[in-house]
């Protein structure tokens, strides 16, 4: 059976928050017909297929559909990859090619913002405005809604509804954190949830480079069908 390794993604300077995640670095071994059933049943917001250790060929699954772009997935398997042993300097989901690059804490990655979901940018008036929402604004379904905590040290409260793609709201989502940080044009630091964080900042080229620090919560072996 293969291996599920579950990751915390965009996990908060105290240890909260991080988006959850399911990786399995022998994805080429899991059938193609089988792995959306798989994320399904999983119910992780992503979970990864590596078909590829040494090219970083990989495919990325919510529990309803197969997204070619996703930010915590993509963070978190360049971070899994270099614990394991793989020197994998570009991820290869379906979007396109992913630069990674190693901090001294955090593992960062570069996407576009036109490679992400088409969320709705939402600002709010402040973050007790974010905080109070009990769900998506006026009933949408891919959202992101964010107020400024200092605009001056480029702090923001942000939460992402994605009932679209089969999750009520994300915990930290880096495509997200890619649009609004291109929309903005300037460097910014997300708080998520119950307390992730996600740093980006803009590229000259219109990329986005994004990243957070990543924790390991578990290896199981998982059933392939």
């Amino acid at each position: 059976m293969p291996k599920l390794h579950v990751l915390k993604v965009f996990v908060g300077e105290d240890g909260a928050g991080g988006n959850p995640l399911g990786v399995f670095l022998d994805g080429a071994s899991v059938p193609e017909n089988t792995r959306q059933a798989i994320a399904t049943r999983l119910g992780f917001s992503e979970t990864v297929f590596v078909d590829d250790l040494r090219s970083g060929e990989l495919r990325i699954f919510t529990p309803a559909t197969e997204l070619p772009f996703a930010g915590h997935p993509l963070v978190g398997t360049a971070w899994l990859l270099l614990k394991e042993g793989y020197d994998v300097p570009v991820l290869r989901p379906p979007a396109g090619e992913v630069s990674v690059r190693i901090g001294d804490s955090s593992v960062f990655v570069t996407g576009r913002p036109e490679w992400s979901p088409p969320f709705e940018v939402l600002e709010l008036p402040s973050p007790e405005d974010v905080d109070a929402l009990d769900g998506p604004p006026e009933g949408k379904e891919l959202v992101g809604a964010w107020a400024w905590e200092d605009e001056t040290e480029g702090k923001v409260r942000v939460r992402v509804f994605v009932s679209e793609l089969g999750v009520a709201e994300d915990e930290a989502t880096g495509s997200y954190a890619t649009r609004l940080c291109a929309e903005l044009g300037r460097a910014i630091s997300i708080r998520q949830g119950k307390g992730s964080r996600i740093i980006a900042h803009p590229m000259e080229d219109g990329a986005v480079e994004f990243g957070g620090r990543v924790e390991a919560v578990e290896e199981r072996e998982e059933e392939a069908g």
